[in-house]
């Protein structure tokens, strides 16, 4: 069981049966009266957003929850294969549990899925992953004074904004949480 102290961003519980992932969380202290949490939950299993507020010291329950490292092989119509690293069973996820998480899908990348009651719920990235850029606007000389930046489509097909001097080839480290460039890659 975990207690209302224990609530951070990204923390999952169990409601009412439920599966829930807390998206934001406010802890508040009125004048009168006792402190209370303001949570925005999102249901893992159809995505649906909840607002509840919770009086401080009341307890939720854990989800049965596993987590498994899974490799990413294809995408066959409307699934995404991926095969898990122990067993080497594969497994179908569909667009609704990848998510945005499909931006960044390259074949063979390592990921984590979560799995409530014996069925897939989520999908977890690595935090970073490399891409080549496809496509992007060249740069002009003397644009480097500002911090300006650009459109870029990455190889997974994603839309990346990027500093104005990079150039289509040149691979990017990009944050996989908000869909942001980190760095250049110098190979």
């Amino acid at each position: 069981m975990y207690d209302t102290k224990q609530f951070r961003k990204g923390l999952k519980i169990e409601l009412e049966g439920v599966p829930y992932n807390i998206v934001d969380y406010q802890l508040v202290s009125p004048g009168k009266g006792g402190s209370f949490v303001r949570t925005k939950l999102k249901n893992m299993l159809n995505g649906s957003v909840l607002e509840k507020t919770f009086k401080t010291g009341d307890k939720v329950d854990k989800p049965d929850l596993e987590q498994h490292e899974f490799q990413y092989l294809f995408k066959e119509g409307e699934h995404f294969v991926f095969m898990n690293q122990s067993t080497y069973d594969q497994v179908p996820l569909d667009d609704a549990i990848v998510g945005t998480s499909k931006d960044f899908l390259q074949e063979n990348l390592a990921v984590q899925i979560l799995f409530y009651n014996g069925s897939p719920v989520g999908l977890e990235l690595p935090t970073f992953v490399e891409l080549k850029i496809t496509s992007t606007e060249p740069g002009f000389k003397g644009d480097t004074a500002t911090n300006a930046q650009k459109a870029a489509v990455v190889e997974t097909g994603a839309t990346v904004m990027v500093p104005l001097h990079l150039k289509e080839g040149e691979i990017i480290k990009i944050d996989t949480r908000d869909s942001k460039y980190v760095e250049k890659i110098n190979r």
